[in-house]
């Protein structure tokens, strides 16, 4: 699957975008799999309260299930009017 980092997300893991193979069942799953691996998406990743995620472009949650899903994002909260 593709995972997309915007903002500081992308800032602190390094990169905009990376195709992930993957057996995680949800995108709690996939956020511990990705931080076992390197230091900087533990950084990134420290405060999953502090982001949000979308699954094929459709805002979601990280207990979501990851079954059939091409893409996920990782994004700061939006603000703004």
């Amino acid at each position: 699957m593709t995972v997309l980092y915007f903002a500081w997300v992308r800032e602190r893991i390094g990169l905009p975008r990376e195709t992930v193979e993957t057996e995680a069942a949800t995108v709690a799953d996939l956020v511990a799999e990705l931080c076992t691996g390197e230091e900087r998406y533990a950084a990134a990743f420290a405060d999953l309260s502090a982001l949000r995620v979308a699954l094929d472009q459709e805002l979601s949650d990280f207990d979501a299930p990851l079954e059939g899903v091409r893409e996920v994002a990782f994004f700061p909260p939006m603000t703004g009017g």
